[in-house]
């Protein structure tokens, strides 16, 4: 079974800096692709940075050049860099694991997310 948990958000002011990171139990992290999505109040989950297991990386429009989403599979741990925060960057983040091997879950996994908010 995989457990995501994600920690690193908090209240920030606009132009500020943070770094979410996402932890996975489990021996499949390594081999799985992991994304990093975010819902403000009354909208739908977004994607906001995703990576492959190979390191290929692809970002929404509205934080390319301003977030970077990196992997560390010694520590089975994904990260968010996210700077120049903008008070729209505010919301829920939760990060995603999704297996992409031969013989691997037929599902995808989810953290329980941690809240960003940047005040203007």
């Amino acid at each position: 079974q995989v457990q995501l948990v994600e920690s690193g958000g908090g209240l920030v002011q606009a132009g500020e800096s943070l770094r979410l990171s996402c932890v996975a139990s489990g021996s499949i992290f390594s081999v799985s692709d992991m994304g990093w999505y975010r819902q403000a109040p009354g909208n739908q989950r977004e994607l906001v940075a995703r990576i492959t297991r190979g390191g290929l990386t692809n970002y929404a429009d509205s934080v390319k050049g301003r977030f970077t989403i990196s992997r560390d599979n010694a520590k089975n741990t994904a990260y968010l860099q996210m700077n120049n925060l903008k008070p729209e960057d505010t919301g829920n983040y939760y990060c995603k694991l999704e297996p992409r091997f031969p013989g691997s879950p037929p599902r995808d996994y989810w953290g329980q997310g941690t809240q960003v908010t940047v005040s203007s």
